[in-house]
């Protein structure tokens, strides 16, 4: 790979790790504020800040890991400081993914309309819970993510330097197997909340379409606020899923990149459209968030204000 194109990818990485650190940052400094100001937190701004900050954590580890992979390759390819780097690749993507899939659990029982108990009882105790489930989101990501630096010691170096020792060399294939078979696994794990997030959102459809139905019935309006709850709580939630897919598909290019010879560029790649979910996915949700909307109005507004007299 070129200079040209490794300063090229480079730069783009830091744009978009740029732009996820404004709008996670943002979400967090907004909802910390609030809170601070009435000494409490609701649960959805709850939620939202947990997930930016996991994701500004997952940011930063994917750029790190770009910095290190085109600057300090031969750091990079050694066992013990790639898996340092994916240990907490793995916990703050599970963290992140798991927070994602709260936010959708908490708009679906808080938006659809059923009637069954268990649903009623689920939505009448979310409050109460959340901040337990977030925690237990964040002690299974860190259990999941131990495996990882299992046999943290071995160097994956020796298996090019010792090509001429048999028993090394097969031990060595041994152990780049085991390890790849783990981040596969490790990774097939987060289907899990991506399909509790996927049930979320074809229940969030079949409420707004009983709903539309009943409106229909009764003759009511068509600008009803629950048929808008349900639209901005689907568009999060779908955005969520497309994004994920993305980033899903190149975390895996990028993994099984490190087993194979000559791919640099597909693992420089595979991150920056990895990238794009953490980053991207926080301007959504911002504008779905009334509070989170003006706030950043009111920013956009005078930072235009400040650009104008400047100029002038």
């Amino acid at each position: 790979m070129s200079d040209e194109v490794k300063n090229t990818l480079m730069i783009i990485a830091a744009g978009e790790f740029s732009m996820g650190i404004l709008g996670n940052a943002f979400i967090g400094l907004v909802n910390c504020m609030d809170w601070i100001k009435n000494k409490k937190i609701a649960s959805i701004d709850l939620i939202l800040t947990s997930l930016a900050i996991s994701r500004i954590c997952l940011l930063c580890i994917i750029l790190l890991d770009c910095f290190i992979l085109v600057l300090y390759p031969d750091v990079y390819a050694t066992g013990k400081q790639m898996k340092i780097i994916d240990f907490f690749w793995t916990l703050t993507n599970h963290l992140s993914v798991c927070f994602a899939t709260c936010l959708s659990i908490f708009y679906f029982l808080k938006i659809a309309n059923f009637f069954h108990p268990l649903f009623l009882w689920m939505k009448w105790r979310i409050d109460r819970v959340i901040p337990r489930i977030l925690l237990v989101c964040l002690a299974v990501s860190v259990i999941i993510s131990f495996p990882v630096i299992e046999n943290l010691n071995d160097d994956f170096r020796l298996c090019v330097k010792a090509k001429w020792k048999a028993n090394l060399t097969l031990r060595c294939r041994v152990n780049k197997a085991q390890y790849a078979s783990i981040k596969v696994c490790l990774n097939l794990l987060t289907l899990f909340p991506f399909s509790v997030s996927l049930i979320s959102f074809l229940l969030l459809i079949l409420s707004l379409r009983r709903h539309t139905r009943q409106m229909r019935l009764n003759a009511t309006g068509c600008r009803d606020p629950s048929i808008e709850a349900h639209v901005g709580a689907m568009k999060a939630v779908i955005s969520f899923l497309i994004l994920f897919i993305a980033y899903y598909l190149s975390f895996l290019v990028a993994t099984s990149s490190y087993f194979m010879p000559e791919t640099e560029l597909a693992v420089m790649i595979g991150e920056l459209i990895a990238l794009i979910y953490p980053s991207s996915h926080s301007f959504i949700l911002i504008l779905g968030n009334n509070k989170l909307r003006q706030a950043f109005l009111r920013v956009l507004w005078k930072v235009t204000y400040i650009l104008k007299r400047r100029n002038f």
